[in-house]
């Protein structure tokens, strides 16, 4: 007997034999989910799962982590909320999404070697980093794991790989036998690659703003010029050290006592009431824009009107010249951009410098994630895109090397509004009209933006037609319109 398709035996994948469920509220995992060394632990995870040449080929080639971090940690986020819940269905659901996403990544690193995002040993890597730096972040913290919470927790991240692969057999089946298979990964696998630099070396020193403070260049890069090359120490001196010494990573003097002493003071979140810290509503927090009909909007706006004058005060202190001062907010659809700004901040996904498709896989993963599709409504939207790139291939790629260069499109300053492109934008339609009925009703219409209607919802009855929602969509990617909803979407951070 299994649970649904993945084929998991549920006394196995949910449920010890003398104890509580492993997923769900009773799960050690769910006691971490608010801990604020999490935070520590997960940086740490990633740049252990960035150091393994399939995973740094599949994020250097796929990901948007660089250029779009908030984003990402919000998905990232949701994921694991929705792989430890206690609704099998839900698991099941979120594993079926996970598998198709990751079915599409595959391909070739920079050396040649193929790469594949559903490689089975790969994948147990993944969910081993995730386990071990939870158990790192308590030891460094100074609250060690006893052994039979460890052991429960070990069963716990084998349950998830199980939920995902069907079983969990790429993991040792015992969390002592566990430490000899991390040590061998590590010592034999581990590579100081792309994605891994990446992540210590440019993403917290050119960190972009969340929504929360954009609009703010000067305060922002005041606070991450201090803070992230601290991340960055942190980081380092928390990976194993036989990776430190065989990549040939540095280590600043007194990094380890920094490293140290972040994680102890994060550890010190325990003694405050519970409650107080909530990963979700932060994440909700940080994401926030003025143009949100989210209750805490109004408070947001305050407060950004005193920190713009905290940055006014301080660039007149300090010039800091590294952002470029934002364009002027005017009503919606006014401003343009211009075509090297629409590429950056839209075309341009991955942060690579270059338009091809994963840019535009990325687009359709992001529109599926919100609009939490199934098959076949994904694929359709996902067969869209790749036409849509095959149209933009065909018009723009002048010199046949199979991607668009920031210089290619704007020397051509395209009319983007094929065929293909409004066959995105009536297909994106479908997938957002959940019932059916022609129009898309504002719960409809938040559920893909997640912020207010642009139009007057008290003058009209707050639906959106076909032609109005493919217009918007069109004048949005073909002429570089700023200040609509599609900006928190597809162009911010």
């Amino acid at each position: 007997m299994t649970t649904g398709t993945t084929g998991v035996p549920p006394t196995d994948a949910t449920r010890p034999d003398d104890g509580p469920s492993l997923f769900g509220p009773d799960s050690q995992f769910h006691t971490f989910f608010d801990d604020p060394r999490w935070a520590l632990g997960l940086i740490r995870a990633t740049v252990l799962e960035a150091a393994h040449p399939q995973v740094g080929a599949a994020l250097a080639d796929n990901s948007t982590f660089v250029t779009h971090p908030w984003r990402r940690l919000r998905n990232t986020f949701l994921s694991m909320r929705r792989m430890f819940s206690a609704d099998p269905a839900v698991r099941e659901r979120e594993a079926a999404r996970l598998n198709r996403l990751h079915a599409r990544m595959s391909g070739s690193d920079s050396r040649g070697r193929a790469y594949d995002a559903m490689d089975r040993a790969t994948r147990a890597w993944v969910v081993a980093t995730l386990f071990e730096s939870a158990v790192t972040m308590c030891r460094l913290s100074g609250q060690p794991l006893d052994q039979d919470t460890m052991e429960r927790m070990y069963a716990e991240y084998r349950a998830y790989l199980a939920a995902l692969d069907g079983d969990a057999d790429e993991l040792p089946g015992d969390v002592n036998d566990f430490w000899p298979y991390f040590d061998r990964v590590v010592e034999n696998e581990l590579e100081n690659t792309e994605a891994a630099r990446i992540i210590l070396y440019r993403l917290f020193d050119h960190l972009p703003a969340p929504a929360l403070l954009d609009g703010l260049p000067t305060l922002w890069a005041a606070g991450r010029a201090v803070a992230g090359p601290v991340l960055g120490a942190i980081t380092v001196a928390s990976l194993p050290e036989p990776y430190r010494r065989r990549t040939g990573l540095p280590e600043m003097p007194g990094a380890q006592a920094l490293m140290q002493g972040a994680y102890l003071a994060a550890g010190l979140a325990r003694f405050l009431p519970e409650g107080w810290i909530n990963a979700e509503s932060v994440i909700e927090l940080l994401s926030l824009s003025p143009g949100s009909d989210d209750p805490r909007a109004r408070t947001v706006a305050a407060l950004r009107g005193r920190m713009k004058r905290a940055s006014s005060l301080l660039r007149l202190l300090t010039p800091l010249g590294d952002d470029p001062a934002p364009a002027p907010a005017t009503r919606a659809g006014e401003d343009r951009r211009s075509a090297a700004e629409f590429f950056r901040q839209v075309l341009d996904q991955t942060g690579d410098g270059h338009l091809d498709w994963p840019d535009l896989a990325a687009m359709a993963r992001e529109l599926s994630t919100r609009l939490d599709l199934d098959e076949p409504e994904e694929t359709r939207l996902y067969d869209a895109f790749a036409a849509w790139w095959r149209e933009l291939q065909a018009a723009l790629d002048t010199d046949g090397d199979g991607r668009v260069s920031a210089d290619e499109y704007a020397a051509a300053v395209p009319s983007l509004a094929g065929p293909a492109l409004i066959r995105v934008a009536e297909v994106l339609f479908d997938a957002t009209d959940r019932d059916g009925n022609g129009t898309i009703d504002a719960d409809e219409y938040r559920a893909l933006f997640r912020t207010a209607f642009h139009r007057d919802l008290a003058t009209t009855d707050g639906t959106c037609g076909r032609s109005a929602f493919v217009s918007d969509f069109l004048s949005f990617m073909s002429a570089r319109r700023t200040s609509t909803p599609y900006d928190p979407l597809l162009a911010d951070a």
